[in-house]
C-alpha cells in the first residue's frame, strides 16, 4: 500500500507538470510562429504596394525596390521572389530560381486573390504569400513569396524543453520526497493496526485499539475491538463448555467406578445387591451415553455450513406423532398432554432438528411439571410464519435464571437434576435447532406458575 501511495501521489505530480510544460512550449510556438507571421504579412503587404507603384514586374532594375527586398531578406533571414502573372520568377533574392516557372500551390491561390501562409516546424521554415495588385484596381498582376527561417523560435522552443524539463526534474525530486514522507504517516496507522491483530495470534492482549487518525482506521479500530471482546466471549465460553463437559462426563464414570469397587470389595455379595448395583451402574451408563449423543446434535448444529435436509413437511400430523411418543413418560406422571391445531400447516423443515426441538421442549414441559398436571400444545400460522406454544403447569423458572436456560449443562434446580435426569442440554439443542430454521425461540415463565415457550419458524426455508 506503501508504493502504491507513493506511486500515485508521483504519477499525480508528474502528469500535470509534463502537461503544463508540453502545453506551454506548444503555446509559445504558436504565439510566436503567429507573431512572425503578421509581421512578415505585413511587410510583404507593404512591398507589394512599392512593387505596383515602381511596375516591378516589368522592370526589376529598381535600385530601391532590391534594397527593401535584401533588407527584408537579412532582417528575417528569408528568401523574397517576385513572380509575375505567368507564374514566371522575376526576382530571387537567392539568385537560384529566377527565370523558371512557380506553380506552387500557394502561389495558385495567391494569384486567384488569397492570401496564404504557411508553417513548417520540422523543415524550421514560415511561407508567406501576398498578392501584387495593379494600382486603384483588385487585379493580380503578381504574387511576392516570402520564406522566412523559424531557427531562432526552434531553439527558443528547446530551451523551453530542457529549463522546463530541469524544473519538472526538481519538482519530481521534492514531490518523491513528500511522498514518502506522507505515504509513511498514512500507512502507520495500518501498521499499528497490524501488530494489534499479530498479537493477537501469540496470545488475547487487554490493551484495547484507538487509532482514530482517519475515519476508516477509527471505524477499523472499534471494529477490531469487537472482534476482540467476541474472541474473548467465545474463549471464555468455550473454557467453560469444556469444564461443563469434563463434569458432566465425569460423573456418571465416578458413580460407576463407586459401584464397581463397591462390589469388588465385598465377598460373597448377595444377588440381590448385586443386580440392584448393576441396574444402578446401568443407569448411568445410559446417562453417559445420552450426554454424548446430546453433545454430538449440539456439535452438528455449530457447524458452519451444515447440512439441512429440507423438505415439505405437515406439521400437524408431526406434532401428533411427538406427542405420541412422549405419552408413557407424561403418563408415568399423570400428566395431561393435549394438543390444538388452528389450522392444517404446511411447512419447509428438516424434519429430524424440528422433530429435536419440539421433543426436548415437550419432554421438559412433563419433566419439570407436578404430578397430575397438564402440557398444552398449539400451532397457528400466517402468511409467512408457523408458531408452535407449549404450556406447561410446572415448576416454572425463575426470573434471574431465564436468561441463561438456553445455555449448555445450565440448570435451574442442581440439586433435583439428578432426580429429574437429563443432560442440560435439551433447551440448548432445542435453541439451535429452531435458529438453523432462522426461527426464533423465547420463554416466558413464573416460577411455580408454569413455563410457556413459543417458537417462530418460516414456512419457506431460506438459506443463508
Amino acid at each position: 500500500m506503501r508504493f502504491r501511495l507513493i506511486l500515485f501521489m508521483m504519477l499525480a505530480g508528474f502528469i500535470p507538470c509534463a502537461a503544463l510544460l508540453f502545453g506551454t512550449v506548444q503555446l509559445y510556438e504558436s504565439r510566436a510562429v503567429g507573431l512572425r507571421t503578421a509581421d512578415i504579412q505585413n511587410q510583404c503587404t507593404i512591398l507589394s504596394n512599392q512593387l505596383a507603384a515602381y511596375d516591378y514586374l516589368t522592370d526589376p532594375s529598381s535600385d530601391v525596390i532590391n534594397a527593401n527586398l535584401t533588407q527584408l531578406t537579412n532582417i528575417y533571414n528569408g528568401r523574397v521572389m517576385i513572380i509575375d502573372h505567368d507564374l514566371n520568377v522575376v526576382k530571387d533574392t537567392y539568385s537560384l530560381d529566377e527565370g523558371k516557372t512557380d506553380v506552387s500551390e500557394n502561389v495558385v491561390l495567391c494569384m486567384r486573390g488569397e492570401t496564404t501562409s504557411y508553417y513548417d516546424s520540422d523543415n524550421h521554415y514560415i511561407e508567406v504569400t501576398s498578392p501584387i495588385t495593379a494600382g486603384g484596381s483588385n487585379e493580380v498582376i503578381g504574387v511576392m513569396l516570402a520564406s522566412v527561417s523559424t531557427d531562432s523560435i526552434a531553439v527558443t522552443r528547446q530551451m523551453i524543453w530542457a529549463y522546463g524539463g530541469v524544473i519538472v526534474g526538481i519538482a519530481m525530486i521534492l514531490l518523491g520526497v513528500l511522498s514518502v514522507f506522507l505515504a509513511d504517516r498514512m500507512v502507520r496507522p495500518i501498521h499499528k493496526i497490524t501488530g494489534a491483530i499479530e498479537n493477537v495470534t501469540e496470545g488475547y492482549s487487554d490493551d484495547v485499539l484507538h487509532v482514530d487518525t482517519y475515519t476508516e482506521t477509527r471505524l477499523l479500530s472499534e471494529a477490531f475491538n469487537k472482534m476482540l471482546g467476541r474472541l474473548k466471549q467465545l474463549d471464555e465460553s468455550r473454557e467453560e463448555f469444556v469444564s461443563n463437559v469434563s463434569h458432566e462426563l465425569k460423573t456418571p464414570m465416578t458413580s460407576v467406578k463407586v459401584l464397581a469397587d463397591s462390589l469388588l470389595e465385598q465377598e460373597n455379595v448377595p444377588v440381590e445387591m448385586y443386580r440392584e448395583f448393576m441396574e444402578d451402574i446401568a443407569k448411568e451408563i445410559d446417562r453417559e451415553n445420552q450426554i454424548i449423543t446430546d453433545l454430538l446434535s449440539l456439535v452438528k448444529m455449530d457447524k458452519t455450513g451444515q447440512n439441512m435436509n429440507i423438505q415439505s413437511v405437515n406439521i400437524n400430523e408431526l406434532l401428533e406423532q411427538i406427542l405420541k411418543r412422549l405419552k408413557p413418560i407424561a403418563e408415568k406422571k399423570n400428566v395431561e398432554m393435549v394438543m390444538e391445531s388452528f389450522r392444517p400447516v404446511t411447512a419447509e423443515i428438516d424434519e429430524m432438528k424440528f422433530t429435536l426441538a419440539i421433543s426436548n421442549l415437550v419432554e421438559n414441559a412433563i419433566k419439570y411439571n407436578h404430578d397430575n398436571g397438564w402440557v398444552h400444545v398449539s400451532l397457528n400460522a400466517d402468511h409467512k410464519y408457523l408458531y408452535i406454544k407449549v404450556e406447561d403447569s410446572g415448576i416454572g423458572i425463575p426470573e434471574a435464571d431465564q436468561a441463561h436456560i438456553f445455555e449448555r449443562f445450565y440448570r435451574v434446580d442442581k440439586s433435583h437434576s439428578r432426580e429429574i435426569g437429563g443432560t442440560g442440554l435439551g433447551l440448548a439443542i432445542a435453541r439451535n435447532a429452531v435458529i438453523v430454521h432462522r426461527g426464533a425461540i423465547k420463554v416466558y415463565s413464573s416460577e411455580g406458575e408454569g413455563t410457556t415457550f413459543t417458537v417462530r419458524i418460516p414456512l419457506i426455508y431460506a438459506a443463508a
